[in-house]
């Protein structure tokens, strides 16, 4: 019996309109410019012959790989279509192969039965899914065991798919081993359900088809299940357990193509389907559900096929770079206040969404027959319990036992969340085909129910874990059905470094860290929010207040402005009275007031505290601000929260609440003055009362009242006993804040700042906080806070060296200007992020310096190239903040002129901001080469 060959299915006739197949490869024409290149080669010469083969197929597929992109770029969605014909055109270059091996290069008119192989495709490549750059799996099946003739054929196949840069995985076994091999190993297994016949002789490869679904596939259906789905959680666990992630994982992540791959395996390994749509006749989906399993299959193919073709080799990881680059294939524009990355990564999160509700279905159906073992059974006794409002337990979860019934009342649709908390149950699939199916029943009259009101201010407030309802409303859009507004932002991503989550999963995450602060869970790490809700605060508004904080983002306006104007048509309808109501607005208007306070303004300034101090007002408001800041700061992501915030957050407490409760009098920076000169006077008891005397009387009032005596006292050291030309260094790491503090005195001189900017910026230090003083005889005090690249204080062991790059830089040994040039590169994942560049100038909100605020995109060098800028303008720097917000950054200085003054004329404020930007510029254009 001759050898036979099979290829992939095309696609229909729309598809082949789309990608035409004769305008990809003319193979009769590639066959005969074979023909011809080995008519001139040595028959006895495998290699040559080989080697004219590659030759002429190398080029044609190149041509054809090219041809097909184009098309694609065409018809950038349509990515079932384009997967069938790459894989019909890798059919056609094996088969090709394969035949010239078999008949010119090694030929074997007649071939023993021995001989007669199978090849087959497996994988990936099996179901005909091939992306441009995935591998090719073939599995080359012998009847007996692999002969001469036999190896040389395998051989010579790898070499010439080698050579045209295929990358290719094979096994050679018989039946019994693929049999045997399949048993042992789940991966094998897999494989192996997926093989497709390509080449050779067919009924070999009938045989391992019938004796794999009888004597393996039919025995072993609760085996493989359990597998996939441990399989399943293992590699979940190992990428990231979160639907949101910001950089997903196309292929293996939650939500992704391997997630719907999963439940194609189990339906075939259990009912032998071919497709899924099979499973809308088997019971498992209904017509609609597996319209949205093949919508998110499409749309998922499409981008991880763009996204190798962006990168021309195998990624799976969308990574921000390559977002913006599939964003633009796709068709995605900017409008709306957004940008195209931002709408196509909330239909990306959206359809992974959805492939988290279809997982749940099929395995649930599956449950119900009894093929997965069902998991332990939870809260026995609930079983046997009377349900209420029409409710049932199923498969240990809560289901709905008269659908009729339960959708007469549509408060049913929320109050099935509530009994799920209140039972421990979890919502049964059925329930939540139900609730999504019936969105349309909550309307106006339900939203502004009292009883609606309740029952959903009961599900934030009297059970614990108010994240869990919340996020299956999410999932099941019962959320934004009942808030309307709400539905704007759900799965709405937020192109940037600092946000890990969507706008919806981060108002989740911090509704969740209020939840683990009332029970008491971080009264450690987070102590004086954990006192604030000990002693008591309103919690309705705090909790409503979370839930509207971000509402208003994703437009052109003011997240908070807008979102203030939201809350105040939603705080109502969610039952709270007037006064509760006006909080619950200022808090949305002002939610970011204290961080930025905080974090990019110098707090131990009078004026600051003062002016925060009028904007809160009282008490309350404080402690709910407190709280909501430290929410938010926690949920922006892992890592987000560290000591540095923690401690700035508590000063900026402390104080203001000291000014609300004592006068806001009692701020001035005599005060100030007074009680650091007491306290330093007390820590240095010991020394002689004239060196205290000198010591207190050679500081101006700003350096008294900028730092803390710990420093105070570190500094009196120095100054003790320094010598005229000499450069005195203190390094202290200090982990309650999460920073080093590197204090250095030397004769003062202009551009000091810059210099030790540039400096730190050399040994990879990250300036948080800086202070510059000059004493009345003309020594330098300086104090930075300086952290890694992580976050954490800078390390012991890595100290000797920043202290010999101060000494190298002060010295004139190192330029750091020269040095810097080639160490700030923008690394490649962060050059799509937009961050344009505000220059701001404040002579308000110090007494007596101008306040220059400059936000823009961050790199290594940039403080220093801002200060050198600075200097050599004549601005003297007495302080400055430094807040990073992943790529972005705002540098806050505390500045004078030569004199002393404040920089008052507008002229003078433009001259200077046109320096700084071009500096900004300067810098950028040199990152970028």
């Amino acid at each position: 019996m001759p050898d036979q060959t099979t290829v992939a299915p095309l696609p229909a006739a729309e598809g082949l309109r789309k990608f035409p197949t004769a305008q990809i490869l003319d193979t009769a024409a590639l066959g005969a410019r074979i023909d011809a290149a080995l008519a001139q080669c040595d028959a006895s010469d495998p290699r040559a012959r080989r080697s004219a083969i590659v030759a002429q197929i190398r080029p044609a597929l190149r041509d054809s790989a090219a041809q097909l992109q184009q098309m694609f770029t065409h018809h950038p969605r349509d990515a079932r279509d384009f997967v069938s014909v790459n894989s019909w055109l890798t059919d056609q270059i094996l088969t090709l192969v394969l035949r010239l091996v078999q008949e010119q290069v090694h030929p074997n008119f007649n071939p023993s039965e021995g001989e007669r192989i199978a090849v087959l495709a497996v994988g990936g490549y099996g179901r005909a899914e091939m992306a441009p750059h995935s591998d090719i799996d073939l599995l080359f099946l012998v009847p007996w065991k692999v002969t001469g003739w036999v190896e040389q054929v395998i051989e010579s196949t790898l070499y010439i798919l080698w050579d045209l840069r295929l990358k290719v995985g094979h096994a050679s076994r018989t039946v019994d081993e693929c049999l045997r091999l399949g048993k042992e190993d789940v991966t094998i297994r897999t494989a192996l359900l997926e093989h497709r016949f390509l080449f050779g002789n067919a009924p070999l490869a009938q045989t391992l088809r019938t004796r794999l679904w009888t004597e393996l596939f039919a025995r072993t259906h609760a085996d493989f299940v359990e597998a996939k789905l441990a399989e399943r959680a293992d590699r979940h666990a190992k990428i990231g357990n979160m639907r949101y992630m910001l950089e997903p994982n196309v292929k293996e992540g939650k939500g992704g193509l391997r997630d719907l791959q999963t439940l194609y395996w189990i339906a075939k390994y259990i009912h032998e389907v071919d497709q899924a749509q099979e499973l809308v006749a088997l019971g498992f989906f209904r017509p609609e559900e597996y319209d949205a399993f093949r919508g998110a299959e499409t749309f998922l193919w499409a981008v991880r096929c763009h996204m190798h073709h962006l990168s021309g080799r195998a990624v799976e990881q969308l990574t921000f770079d390559l977002q913006v680059g599939v964003a633009e294939l796709m068709g995605y524009q900017d409008h709306g206040g957004r940008r195209g990355v931002e709408h196509f990564m909330q239909d990306y999160f959206r359809h992974a969404t959805r492939v988290g509700e279809l997982t749940r279905i099929f395995l649930t159906e599956l449950e119900a027959r009894h093929v997965k073992r069902e998991p332990l059974l939870r809260n026995f006794l609930n079983r046997r319990k009377k349900m209420r409002f029409g409710l049932r337990v199923v498969q240990n979860r809560l289901d709905v036992e008269n659908p009729q019934d339960f959708l007469a009342d549509p408060l049913n649709l929320l109050r099935i969340f509530e009994e799920a908390l209140v039972t421990g149950h979890l919502l049964h699939p059925n329930a939540m085909r139900l609730l999504a199916a019936n969105l349309h029943l909550i309307g106006t009259d339900t939203r502004e129910s009292p009883e609606a009101q309740k029952i959903f201010m009961r599900l934030m407030l009297n059970h614990g874990n108010p994240e869990r309802a919340l996020r299956r409303m999410n999932e099941l859009g019962v959320l934004g059905a009942f808030l309307p507004e709400f539905e704007a932002i759900v799965a709405m991503m937020q192109f940037n470094v600092y946000h890990h989550y969507t706008v919806d999963e981060h108002t989740i995450q911090v509704i969740s860290t209020l939840a683990q602060i009332e029970r008491g869970e971080l009264i450690e790490e987070l102590p004086v929010a954990s006192r604030i809700l000990k002693e008591g605060v309103n919690r309705k508004v705090l909790y409503v207040a979370l839930l509207l904080h971000d509402i208003g983002k994703g437009r052109p306006d003011d997240h908070s402005v807008l979102g203030a104007q939201i809350a105040r048509k939603v705080a109502p309808r969610l039952g709270l009275k007037k006064v509760e109501c006006e909080t619950v607005e200022w808090l949305v208007r002002y939610h970011l007031l204290m961080a930025d306070t905080a974090q990019k303004r110098d707090i131990s300034d009078p004026r600051t505290v003062r002016d925060f101090a009028k904007l809160v007002k009282t008490r309350e408001r404080l402690d709910l601000l407190t709280v909501l800041t430290v929410c938010d700061i926690r949920g922006v992501g892992p890592g987000t929260w560290n000591n540095w915030k923690a401690m700035l957050l508590r000063q900026l407490y402390r104080e203001t609440a000291n000014a609300l409760e004592n006068g806001l009098e009692e701020l001035n920076r005599e005060n100030r003055s007074d009680e650091a000169k007491r306290a330093l006077r007390s820590a240095l008891e010991d020394w002689p009362r004239a060196e205290l005397r000198h010591e207190v009387g050679r500081h101006y009032d700003p350096y008294w009242q900028g730092l803390p005596t710990p420093t105070h006292v570190v500094f009196a050291h120095m100054l003790r006993d320094i010598q005229p030309d000499a450069i005195s260094i203190d390094l202290h790491p200090e982990p309650e804040r999460d920073a080093t503090r590197a204090c250095f005195v030397l004769s003062d001189h202009p551009g000091i700042f810059s210099r030790f900017a540039g400096a730190l910026a050399l040994v990879g230090a990250n300036i948080v906080d800086a202070r510059t003083y000059t004493t009345k005889d003309g020594y330098a005090t300086a104090a930075f806070w300086i952290q890694d690249a992580e976050g954490h204080p800078y390390e012991a062991d890595r100290l000797p060296r920043l202290r010999k790059m101060i000494e190298r830089t002060f010295a004139g040994e190192v330029v750091a200007a020269r040095e810097l040039a080639g160490r700030d590169k923008v690394k490649k994942r962060d050059r799509a992020f937009r961050v344009p560049t505000h220059i701001s100038f404040d002579n308000e909100g110090s007494e007596i310096y101008t306040i220059i605020e400059v936000d823009t995109r961050d790199r290594p060098g940039l403080l220093h190239d801002l200060t050198r800028t600075l200097a050599d303008a004549n601005i003297t720097i007495a302080s400055a903040v430094i807040a990073t917000f992943g790529v972005q950054v705002v540098d806050t200085f505390y500045v004078k002129d030569m004199f002393g003054l404040k920089l008052h004329t507008k002229s003078r404020q433009e001259a200077l901001e046109r320096k700084l930007r071009a500096a900004i510029a300067a810098g950028a254009e040199r990152a970028a080469g």
